[in-house]
């Protein structure tokens, strides 16, 4: 059974083990999380939560609301988004089905303000898993774009596609 939690300081160190991983690394080559500082500031725009599988975390889920994200990664982004950034820490528990669960809960967190109409999801161009993935989910091609010289492509899972 996976759970979600609030992610604390004391993930930190897991966290920071988990960014040398080399398939966390294929699918977030860039990226210095600053966990040591960003586990310590609570934002209303964002959610950091650990995965637990039977109390053993696995993963990482991060969701927030992009027009209101302090860096504006997204961009110029209507009111009522969100977007996920999701990522299973170790290998023995990718290709379990533990990543299709983390993201049902992470998007029916998200949809469960009911003014949310959309998500959005930018796994790097050539993660090809990914794309799979996340269509699987129901999101659908929006656009490749480029955020911080990386080539990736949005998906977006609408409010009424996921109802169906």
């Amino acid at each position: 059974m996976i759970h979600l939690r609030k992610a604390t300081i004391d993930d930190a160190a897991l966290l920071e083990y988990w960014d040398t991983q080399q398939h966390v690394i294929d699918s977030d080559p860039d990226d210095d999380w600053n966990w040591r500082t960003e586990l310590t500031r609570d934002f209303e725009w964002r959610e950091q939560l650990m995965a637990e599988l039977n109390g053993k975390p696995i993963g990482f889920v991060q969701i927030i609301d992009p027009l209101l994200e302090e860096s504006h990664y997204w961009g110029d982004v209507p009111h009522n988004k969100r977007a996920i950034d999701i990522w299973i820490g170790e290998e023995p528990y990718l290709n379990q089905g533990y990543g299709t669960m983390m993201m049902k809960l992470a998007i029916d967190r998200c949809f469960k303000n009911e003014l949310v109409d959309a998500i959005l999801i930018d796994p790097l161009k050539t993660n090809k898993r990914a794309h799979t993935f996340y269509k699987r989910l129901g999101f659908e091609f929006v656009e490749e774009r480029v955020f911080y010289g990386v080539a990736c492509f949005v998906f977006e899972l609408k409010r009424e596609k996921h109802q169906k």
